[in-house]
């Protein structure tokens, strides 16, 4: 082998393990999600077609349910004072994490919105619950319960849309869609960077400090980014305008809660979903950023209480 060859060769093996260190040094993903990644945790658990799912049910078993439905990545938690508030009000609330996300496995899969879909649908046979449903969506848990509710209009009485995706298409940024290494560079730029990149959705984040250490356990099992990436390509793809038509369609009673200085969902998005579901009920949050059920709680409790009260068909 010629003293080229053998320079290229080794200059390959440096790029290569060099390569190899920063994504061990950067990738958070160092943990298997197992029983004991489980252990000590809240709600239940159960074992769906695409994997295990992670939920929790509150409030009289008796009462009336609503579905509470996260959004791209922060997991059921980020329901934990509206959940609170809803079954103390006598109401059966069910809300679970999404695959790829919290304590729910995450299966190599592509992440669409049947995935989401079916197990929103396999989560509530597994539960027993054939009659009509009250659901409710943050940011892109609007994509999936918008998608439910045009699906299966006959499972749904009433949706409640918080700051739902919307808007023009966005688009994977194009390094994270080359093959191979497009993985590499979300996996080692993008995910170490999302647990502190919470803030950016409240407009007071001094008033959580806690919330990006929460987050961050969850980053670190493994499956975790593939989840987020694949479903941010899969978001990217969808008419979101026509998902929310189809809602229309199907004359479900439909409120739509949105924070006045959302940055991640820009406020003036409401416009869009507004035209396509004309008939929703809008309530604009002002002193809110992407998610006034945590920034303005007693408002958005309150709104959900009594669109819910009004809601008689069963």
């Amino acid at each position: 082998m010629s003293r080229k060859s053998l320079a290229a060769v080794a200059l390959l093996a440096i790029v290569v393990l060099g390569a190899s260190g920063f994504y061990a040094t950067r990738n958070p993903e160092s943990r298997m999600l197992d029983d004991t990644a489980r252990n000590g945790a809240p709600g239940k658990f159960v074992r769906l077609s695409d994997g295990v799912t992670h939920y929790e049910l509150s409030g009289p078993d008796s009462a009336r349910m609503i579905v509470l439905v996260h959004g791209f990545s922060v997991p059921y938690y980020i329901w934990d004072s509206t959940a609170a508030a809803l079954s103390a009000a006598g109401r059966h609330v069910l809300r679970y994490d999404q695959f790829g996300r919290g304590l729910s496995d995450r299966p190599s899969i592509d992440y669409t919105a049947d995935v989401y879909d079916r197990q929103l649908g396999e989560l509530l046979d597994s539960l027993h619950v054939s009659g009509p449903v009250d659901i409710a969506g943050v940011s892109m848990g609007g994509w999936v319960t918008a998608t439910f509710t045009g699906r299966h209009p006959k499972r749904v009485r009433s949706l409640i849309l918080v700051d739902p995706v919307a808007g023009p298409r966005s688009a994977t940024p194009s390094m994270f869609r080359w093959p191979l290494v497009g993985s590499y560079l979300w996996q080692t730029l993008a995910v170490p960077a999302m647990a502190g990149g919470q803030s950016s959705d409240f407009l007071h984040p001094d008033r959580f400090p806690g919330w990006a250490d929460r987050y961050r356990p969850q980053t670190q099992l493994r499956g975790f980014g593939h989840a987020l990436l694949s479903t941010r390509q899969n978001l990217g793809m969808t008419d979101l305008d026509s998902v929310y038509r189809t809602v229309a369609q199907t004359q479900t009673p439909v409120m739509l809660i949105w924070g006045t200085s959302d940055h991640t969902v820009p406020f003036e998005y409401n416009a869009g979903v507004r035209k396509a579901i004309p008939a929703a009920e809008f309530h604009a949050i002002e002193d809110s950023g992407h998610l006034p059920i945590l920034e303005r709680a007693a408002l958005t409790d309150s709104l959900f209480l009594s669109f819910l009260a009004r809601q008689t068909s069963q």
